[in-house]
């Protein structure tokens, strides 16, 4: 099922916003499928998970920036690398930046697929091997690439680094020492550039589907997750 298809049955559009602000509100049911039926803009090809605003407030665009989280309790900041990868390279990319982790990791997955809720849940896997969980990850591909309430977070708190691949198809790196990935993603023609706006800084639409809903409910089985972190 095409992006068009998925956004009629089952959509929605981030954050809260005051009538009349949105780009969507008053299209023509052409105009809005001419809009998302748009996958490609110059040499960046976004998955079936998001779209951007119709006036395109940020042009989608591949590379990457620095950037930093900070944690107001401890008053500490992470480093961090945001990056925006072809989907012909996405998923091939993520793989690849979980190698340095190490053998041994813990998964977090992130779903808003329940619309009852605000917000988004995470469940939490300790401790299970990267071959392993690879091969289980290159199982549900299409859903981890397509789906816009599906988000993934590998991480080895001994390092300690996370790789996210968030539910907008962006790839999110934390920790110190950053180095070895930028190089990965230098190696797959994802360059820098610290004025990139990403499709997360303007008003964007998700796209999902009962089936992938239910991929998702089977990957969380495979994990042996049943609680939330």
């Amino acid at each position: 099922m095409g992006f068009i298809k998925r956004f009629f049955r089952n959509v929605f559009r981030e954050g809260a916003m005051p009538a009349g602000t949105s780009s969507f509100e008053h299209l023509s049911e052409e105009e809005l499928e001419t809009h998302l039926s748009v996958a490609r803009y110059g040499d960046y090809t976004l998955s079936d998970a998001v779209r951007p605003s119709y006036d395109l407030q940020v042009v989608p665009a591949q590379g990457y920036r620095h950037d930093a989280y900070r944690d107001e309790q401890s008053r500490s900041s992470v480093p961090v690398i945001m990056a925006a990868v072809t989907r012909e390279r996405l998923f091939e990319t993520f793989m690849d930046l979980l190698e340095p982790l190490g053998f041994t990791v813990d998964v977090v997955l992130e779903t808003s697929h329940n619309r009852d809720r605000s917000g988004h849940t995470d469940l939490y896997r300790e401790h299970i091997d990267l071959p392993v969980l690879k091969s289980i990850l290159y199982e549900y591909e299409d859903l981890l690439t397509n789906d816009g309430c599906t988000g993934i977070a590998v991480l080895n708190p001994d390092v300690p680094h996370e790789i996210q691949f968030d539910e907008h198809k962006l790839l999110i790196l934390y920790g110190e020492h950053l180095a070895d990935f930028e190089l990965l993603l230098h190696e797959r023609g994802v360059t820098l550039d610290e004025q990139l706006k990403f499709i997360t800084e303007a008003e964007h639409v998700h796209s999902s589907s009962d089936a992938f809903t239910r991929q998702f409910e089977e990957l969380k089985m495979r994990l042996g997750m049943d609680g939330e972190y």
